[in-house]
């Protein structure tokens, strides 16, 4: 019984070496590129002993260490993550209607169909300006 055991722990040592050495190829060997590696202030960019290995950094402020990164930040307000008292305001305005309600009813309805308008031309602005703001800054680095 001891015997097949020492088998078996030999078998699974072997298969786990055989599976361990294809596994352990280097990433560039397998084609993998890993993502460039971000360091703050004056943080050194790391290396091999022998300083022959070559890494990637990119260097940020020292200020942004403990935020959350910049591809992450920006986030547009969808109906999935506005916020509850976004909700709350828009449900004050059902079935509002007279001056500044966008509405059919009582004078001056169309007024705030008006600035609605209005306002949704100026967010569809500033959401392309800010878009072309982010492919600039891709480009130019």
């Amino acid at each position: 019984m001891k015997s097949l055991t020492t088998k078996t722990v030999t078998a699974a040592a072997a298969t786990m070496l055989a599976f361990g050495a294809l596994t352990a190829a280097p990433a560039v060997a397998q084609g993998v590129t890993a993502p460039p590696l971000i360091i703050y202030g004056t943080q050194k960019c790391p290396t091999d002993a022998d300083g022959n290995e070559i890494v990637v950094c990119v260097k940020r402020p020292p200020g942004e260490q403990f935020r959350i990164p910049k591809e992450l930040r920006d986030l547009k307000v969808t109906p999935e993550n506005e916020s509850w008292a976004a909700k709350a305001e828009a449900n004050d305005r059902v079935g509002q209607d007279g001056i500044g309600s966008c509405s059919n009813v009582g004078a001056g309805g169309a007024t705030g169909c008006f600035v609605q308008a209005g306002r949704a031309y100026k967010k569809q602005k500033q959401e392309n300006k800010a878009d072309q703001r982010a492919v600039d800054a891709a480009i130019v680095p």
